[in-house]
């Protein structure tokens, strides 16, 4: 058994706990990953706080990087020192996943949301002996050790900073992909993206890799606008000083070709649909509590327009993950200028900056 340091959630809306945690050996078809840092991303804090049902006390943390240190006796494709960025888990048996499609897996909420393995086993227990929930997205990477799978994690050069691109695999190819893989808006085309997190942020320099001539990005924070305005955004708009929709409207009087809602507000989200041309794509990627309910204008859809649901960017990580840090070293997807470093023992404050606004996206180092 692997000793290991992380930080866990034991109790609905509470601070993370930092302790000392037993990781079991991987099993055939696993990998050990020694974590060198770890994204937090807003499903965590959702996670956190009961948005979603997985049984605490648990072990969070899916964006992220480090190191192989052991593989199990199936395992083809990795060996023990190789570099790996982690992303989303996926059976890889199902008819989605056959098919090419795994952000679609049959069992995505089990695989990513269970705290479990399918048998109902986990490799994590406490200092007790006792077995707390992990497996998330197979990874559970708030910690300096990880158990994940062979499918979920993406072989990287080693010339790259591991310390960098955990966030990769999950919010940035979910806002990049979210674009270029789902909305894939044609050349010249305008969108609106609402939402300057991370999330909205990939999008908005996805969009300017796509071509699009007006990208429009609206937030409640000048400073982030402003910093749209330097990854690619054409206009900005500040929602709480007018009205988003007349102000998109003015921007492209016919309203926008394509929309993307990153914020998980029911409010907003109408807002994503209302400002849209006909015919008009929207993309909803918020990561939402379930149970949660929104109102749109049925009526505005009998015009040609469409409304998406985007998981995972649908993106294919061990395809758009090294696509996006091509793009990151063509200084075409410059998501460095979004992130701040925190030690893994500053879990919660990396939360609450998080959730406050002050940073886009906060990234944990482990001390080994």
């Amino acid at each position: 058994m692997k000793q290991a340091y992380a930080a866990i959630s034991r109790e609905k809306s509470k601070p993370l706990v930092l302790e000392c945690i037993g990781i079991d050996e991987p099993r055939a078809d696993e990998i050990l990953v020694r974590i060198v840092a770890s994204g937090v991303c807003h499903t965590d804090m959702v996670v956190r706080d009961q948005g979603y049902d997985v049984p605490q006390p648990v072990v969070l943390g899916h964006e992220g990087a480090g190191i192989v240190e052991a593989v199990g006796s199936g395992v083809k494709s990795l060996v023990p020192g190789d570099h790996v960025a982690l992303s989303y888990a996926y059976c890889g048996k199902c008819e989605k996943c056959l098919g090419g499609t795994p952000y679609y897996c049959e069992d995505f909420f089990g695989r990513n949301f269970r705290g479990t393995r399918p048998d109902g086993s986990c490799p994590i227990h406490d200092s007790h002996g006792t077995q707390i929930s992990g497996c998330f997205f197979e990874q559970s990477s708030f910690a300096t050790y990880a158990i994940a799978s062979e499918r979920n994690a993406v072989k990287i050069s080693k010339d790259v900073p591991l310390e960098l691109i955990g966030p990769l695999g999950c919010g940035l190819q979910t806002g990049a992909g979210a674009v270029l893989n789902c909305l894939k808006p044609q050349e010249g085309s305008s969108i609106a993206i609402f939402g300057a997190g991370a999330v909205g942020m990939a999008a908005a320099m996805a969009a300017k890799i796509a071509g699009c001539a007006t990208i429009i990005v609206v937030d409640l924070n000048d400073e982030r606008l402003e910093l749209a305005v330097e990854l690619g955004a054409t206009h900005t708009v500040n929602a709480r000083k007018v009205d988003s929709v007349n102000a998109i409207k003015k921007i492209v009087p016919a309203g926008v070709d394509f929309s993307l809602e990153c914020t998980s507000s029911p409010r907003v989200f109408r807002q994503a649909v209302d400002c849209l041309g006909t015919p008009g794509t929207c993309g909803l990627v918020g990561s939402s509590a379930l149970g949660t309910e929104g109102v749109i204008d049925i009526g505005s859809f009998l015009f040609g327009r469409t409304l998406v649901g985007v998981v995972e960017g649908q993106s294919v990580p061990s395809e758009f993950v090294p696509q996006l840090i091509e793009y990151w070293q063509q200084g075409r997807f410059p998501f460095d200028k979004l992130v701040q470093f925190y030690d893994l023992d500053d879990i919660n404050q990396a939360m609450a900056d998080s959730e406050s606004g002050k940073v886009i996206k906060p990234i944990l180092r482990m001390k080994h």
